[in-house]
C-alpha cells in the first residue's frame, strides 16, 4: 500500500514538471547503442486493404508506403483478436484472452482492467532499463491501478477508451451522428445507442485530465507533438525506450479536419487515412533524425474495419468473404473471418531489417511482446505460457516460417466471447460454426494472394 502511495505521489508530481526528468529520463551510464530502442504503433479499426502497399486501390497511405518500400511489409500478420480491449491486452501481454482474461471491451462503467497479475511489456522492459511511454487510445482500464502509470509506462498521454466513448467538441463523421456535448447546462441528448453524450470524453497526461470534452480536430497533432518530444528527451537521456502509440484512427468518429482542408472534397475515410498517415510519418521522420540505426519501428492494427459504418469504414481489400456475405454475415471487425483479424504490418529498422521485402510468414500481434523482450536482450516471465512467438529471424530475414497453428477468438460476433472459434493451419483455416473445437461443424477455407475462398463445408 506505500509502494502504490509513493507511486501516485511520483507519476502526480511528474505532470507538474518538478519530478519528470527524475522519473522518466535522467539516467547516467553508458547504455546508448547497447539496447534498441522500440517505437510500436497500433492502428485502430483499419483494415487490410487501406494500406497502398497491400491493395493498388488505396492512394492515401503514402508516408506508410514508403515505409513498406525501406523495410518489410507482411502479408500474412493477424490481429490476436477482432475488437479492441482483447487484441490490445495481447499486444501487451503475448497471450490471448482466454489466458489474460481480456475477452471483451471494457466500458466506461467498467472498474476493472488487464488483470493485475499480467505482466505487460512495458514492465518487463522497464525493469531491463527502458524509459517506457504510451500515447493514444489504453482501453486496459482507466482506474486506479489498471491506468497505464501503474502498467509499466513512465508516462502517459491519451484518451482511457475509444474515442467514441463520450461526448467531445467535435463529433466528426459517424453513423448514426452524433451531437456535441451539452453546452451551458443543457441536459445530455439521448439519441442512439451509439451516441454516449452523458460523460465527455477526457484527455489525460499521466494521472490529470488536461482536456474534457476533447477536440478530435486537433488530436492527432496532439499525439504526434507528445510522441516526438518523448523520443527526443529520451534519446538525449542516453536510455534505450520503448514508445507505444495506440492511433484514434481509424475509427469513428472520423474527424473533419482534413475533409475541410481538401480542396478535391474526397471521403470522409480516405481524408482520416491521409491524416493518419501523416502522423505515423511524423514519428518515423523524428526516429529517422534521433535515433535512427537503433530503433525498431514496428507498425500494424487492432483489428479490421467496422462493416457497421459502410462508407465510413475501411477495405479488407480480397478477403471478402464470399460465403458469410452470401449467409447475411460479415468480413470484418469483430468476426474471426479473415477481414476480421488480417491486418496491416510494417517493420522498420535501418541496417536490420531488409529493404523492400514482403514477408509471407503466418505472424500475430500476439509475437510483438516476445519478440521486443529478445531484441531487448531482457528475459520472459517465467511463470505463464505465451502464445506469441520470437519473430526476430523473420525479420531479419533469415527465415520465412512464423506459426505453424495459429487460433482466432471469437470477439462477439457468435458464441462465447474469447472461445477459439477458428484455427490456421498453413494455408487453411478451419471455422466452427457452432459448438467447439472438437464437435462443431466447419467451414474450411484456403488463402491465396487473390483472397479468400470456400474449399468445403460441413467437415
Amino acid at each position: 500500500m506505500g509502494w502504490l502511495f509513493l507511486k501516485v505521489l511520483l507519476v502526480g508530481v511528474t505532470f507538474l514538471g518538478s519530478l519528470y526528468p527524475l522519473v522518466d529520463f535522467s539516467f547516467s551510464g553508458d547504455t546508448r547503442g547497447q539496447k534498441p530502442n522500440f517505437v510500436i504503433i497500433l492502428a485502430d479499426d483499419m483494415g487490410w486493404g487501406d494500406l497502398g502497399a497491400n491493395w493498388a486501390e488505396t492512394k492515401d497511405t503514402t508516408n506508410l508506403d514508403k515505409m513498406a518500400a525501406e523495410g518489410m511489409r507482411f502479408v500474412d500478420f493477424h490481429a490476436a483478436a477482432s475488437t479492441c480491449s482483447p487484441s490490445r491486452a495481447s499486444l501487451l501481454t503475448g497471450r490471448l484472452g482466454l489466458r489474460n482474461g481480456v475477452t471483451h471491451n471494457f466500458a466506461v462503467t467498467s472498474v476493472g482492467g488487464l488483470p493485475l497479475n499480467e505482466t505487460t511489456l512495458a514492465e518487463v522492459l522497464q525493469q531491463a532499463g527502458y524509459v517506457t511511454g504510451m500515447i493514444g487510445k489504453w482501453h486496459l482500464g482507466h482506474h486506479g491501478s489498471y491506468h497505464p502509470n501503474f502498467r509499466g509506462f513512465d508516462y502517459y498521454f491519451g484518451i482511457p477508451y475509444s474515442h467514441d466513448m463520450g461526448c467531445t467538441d467535435t463529433p466528426g463523421y459517424n453513423h448514426p451522428p452524433c451531437p456535441a456535448c451539452p453546452r451551458g447546462g443543457r441536459p445530455s441528448r439521448h439519441l442512439e445507442r451509439d451516441c454516449y453524450t452523458d460523460v465527455a470524453l477526457p484527455l489525460y497526461e499521466n494521472l490529470y485530465i488536461v482536456e474534457q470534452p476533447v477536440n478530435l480536430s486537433s488530436l492527432a497533432q496532439k499525439y504526434a507533438e507528445k510522441a516526438t518530444q518523448f523520443i527526443q528527451h529520451a534519446s538525449a537521456s542516453g536510455r534505450p525506450f520503448l514508445l507505444y502509440v495506440g492511433l484514434a484512427h481509424m475509427h469513428v468518429p472520423l474527424s473533419r479536419t482534413q475533409l475541410s482542408a481538401d480542396p478535391r472534397g474526397r471521403r470522409p475515410y480516405g481524408a482520416g487515412l491521409r491524416e493518419m498517415d501523416s502522423l505515423v510519418g511524423q514519428i518515423k521522420d523524428k526516429v529517422d533524425r534521433t535515433a535512427k540505426e537503433n530503433t525498431f519501428l514496428w507498425f500494424t492494427g487492432d483489428n479490421g474495419p467496422w462493416a457497421q459504418k459502410c462508407e465510413l469504414a475501411g477495405s479488407v481489400g480480397p478477403f471478402t468473404g464470399s460465403w458469410q456475405t452470401h449467409q447475411g454475415g460479415s468480413p470484418a471487425k469483430q468476426t474471426t473471418w479473415e477481414g476480421g483479424h488480417r491486418v496491416p504490418a510494417l517493420a522498420y529498422w535501418p541496417g536490420r531489417v531488409p529493404v523492400n521485402v514482403t514477408s509471407t510468414a503466418l505472424l500475430s500481434v500476439l509475437d510483438i511482446f516476445p519478440t521486443v523482450v529478445a531484441l531487448a536482450g531482457a528475459s520472459l516471465p517465467q511463470d505463464r505460457h505465451f502464445d506469441g512467438l520470437d519473430a526476430s529471424k523473420v525479420l531479419f530475414g533469415r527465415s520465412q516460417m512464423g506459426h505453424g497453428v495459429l487460433f482466432h477468438p471469437n470477439s462477439g460476433a457468435a458464441g462465447e466471447y474469447g472461445a477459439l472459434q477458428t484455427v490456421r493451419l498453413g494455408h487453411y483455416k478451419a471455422f466452427y460454426i457452432s459448438g467447439d473445437l472438437y464437435s462443431a461443424p466447419t467451414i474450411l477455407y484456403r488463402f491465396s494472394s487473390a483472397g479468400d475462398h470456400l474449399l468445403k463445408a460441413s467437415i
